[in-house]
């Protein structure tokens, strides 16, 4: 039976903390993309879900909902729905832009590669939650 210290378990939060931020960044950047640059969302749309000429009520909508939920999930809040809402919504990202991953150095491809980084944290840090205590609502 392994006995984890206070240092370990210290450590262990700072790390998800951090983790957690960084996280949140990114993500809010994408909020704000769909809030402030609509045309590219619209592009998005269209490239990846095959869904040309969207209304800009939907990226607005979208926008919103995902600044709302990035917001709950950097302050720790309701940690089962928040982090597994991003991790989905994430997954759901690296799903539809598979095809891009097939030919890696294409330009921009080789960006779609940190997709997978990106998931990996999201699944630790879901697997992690009841342990990311730090800062947390």
């Amino acid at each position: 039976m392994t006995h984890t210290s206070h240092t370990d378990d210290k450590a262990l939060e700072w790390a998800l903390l951090i983790l957690r931020a960084g996280l949140a960044i990114l993500f809010l950047i994408w909020a704000f993309d769909k809030l402030f640059n609509v045309s590219h969302a619209q592009a998005v749309f269209a490239k990846f879900y095959g869904q040309a000429d969207i209304p800009l009520m939907i990226p607005y909508g979208l926008g919103v909902a995902q600044l709302l939920l990035v917001l709950v999930f950097a302050a720790g809040a309701m940690k089962t729905l928040s982090y597994g809402a991003l991790l989905l919504m994430h997954l759901a990202t690296t799903i539809v832009s598979l095809k891009m991953h097939l030919d890696p150095f294409a330009v921009p491809n080789i960006l779609f590669w940190a997709n997978w980084p990106i998931l990996g944290a999201l699944i630790a840090l879901f697997i992690l939650r009841h342990r990311d205590r730090m800062l947390s609502v």
